[in-house]
């Protein structure tokens, strides 16, 4: 019984099958968490910037629509 374990152990000991996923999810990791910690820090100026780029298309929107409501 001891004999089967330990083969067991052993078998499981030299199996790699699913080390290349957690492979990829370390570097995926490795990657994502510092430019999460670079969006937390920056996340003021990265609204401000997305806001202001809004505001743009709306304005460039509403400018087209009104000139094409004042061509009906």
């Amino acid at each position: 019984m001891i004999r089967g374990l330990w083969d067991r152990l052993e078998r499981l000991e030299r199996d790699e099958t699913g080390s290349q996923g957690l492979e990829i999810l370390l570097i995926i990791a490795a990657i994502m968490l510092p430019l999460l910690g670079l969006l937390i820090i920056f996340r003021n100026e990265v609204r401000d910037w997305v806001m202001d780029i809004w505001g743009k298309i709306r304005r460039e929107a509403d400018k087209n629509e009104s000139d094409f409501i004042g061509n009906l």
